[in-house]
């Protein structure tokens, strides 16, 4: 059995609380899968405002909630809520702020506007994850991310937590996907990023405009492995991870997809316990 049993999703979307796509329907099946074939997991997704808190019964988890993340200056309270997938036997953690999801769709407003605050949000579902994970206790192996929304998790891990006992010896695997955003965030970016643990030196790609490839690239660079997760997705990221060394997963059909998946932990996990020796 390998050591690397514990497997901790952090997604952009999940099925049924928001629409189907190819990133949601992933999000929604592949821990199951994962959890089936013998792993312990727990999953995260932002709480978007067009989640119906009702219908899919979400209840707030006070034990985690209540601590406030600093970003731009400015204090926004970490909101925890829960909910299960009964078929699934699955939680779903979601993070919830008044400011960055209360009334307000995921991405993009009703006429299909990108949101200009998105790089906060982006800031704050990242940070939300790890403090969540830190007051579970829990010590996950691999960290697999998916979307763009999740790019900033592999620096946070691997920078601002990596002394962490929860993150200490995670591996972590980043999924590019064709579901890019088309402006770019705003400037001074790279200093809302900034927290103990990360300097200027651990962002030597940054550059603005900072756009989706940028952010991709970032997300690349610390992690252990990247998989390209839609057929269309941004060559320019799949190659720049080769180049840099990565473990590449290429894009794998459907019906094969949650095999490959579980076998890539298994080598990512090896890959970073070979390095270590």
């Amino acid at each position: 059995m390998t050591k690397a049993n514990k497997v901790l999703f952090i997604t952009q979307e999940i099925t049924p609380y928001v629409s189907a796509s190819e990133m949601a329907d992933i999000g929604r099946n592949l821990p199951q899968a994962i959890q089936e074939k013998g792993r312990e997991i727990r999953t995260f997704m932002p709480k978007w405002g067009n989640i119906n808190e009702r219908r899919n019964q979400l209840h707030e988890v006070i034990r985690l909630s209540g601590m406030n993340l600093i970003i731009d200056d400015t204090d926004h309270p970490l909101i925890i809520k829960v909910a299960s997938i009964q078929s699934a036997r699955m939680q779903v953690y979601f993070i919830d702020n008044d400011d960055y999801f209360q009334n307000r769709l995921q991405t993009t407003d009703e006429d299909g506007v990108e949101y200009d605050d998105n790089d906060n949000r982006a800031i704050f579902y990242a940070r939300g994850v790890l403090e969540t994970v830190k007051k579970l206790r829990w010590c996950p192996d691999v960290i697999h991310c998916h979307g763009w929304m999740t790019a900033l998790a592999p620096l946070y891990i691997k920078k601002a937590y990596k002394d962490e006992p929860s993150f200490r010896n995670a591996k972590v695997v980043f999924s590019v996907y064709e579901d890019d955003f088309k402006s770019s965030f705003s400037e001074g970016f790279e200093n809302k990023l900034m927290l103990k643990g990360i300097t200027k030196k651990d962002l030597p790609e940054l550059q603005e405009p900072f756009n989706y490839a940028t952010l991709c690239k970032l997300g690349v660079d610390y992690s252990d492995g990247v998989i390209q997760n839609s057929e269309n997705a941004d060559q320019s990221i799949i190659e720049y991870a080769r180049q840099s060394g990565k473990l590449v997963l290429d894009y794998q059909q459907p019906d094969n997809y949650a095999d490959a998946c579980n076998d890539f932990y298994d080598r990512v996990w090896e890959a970073g316990e070979n390095k270590e020796e």
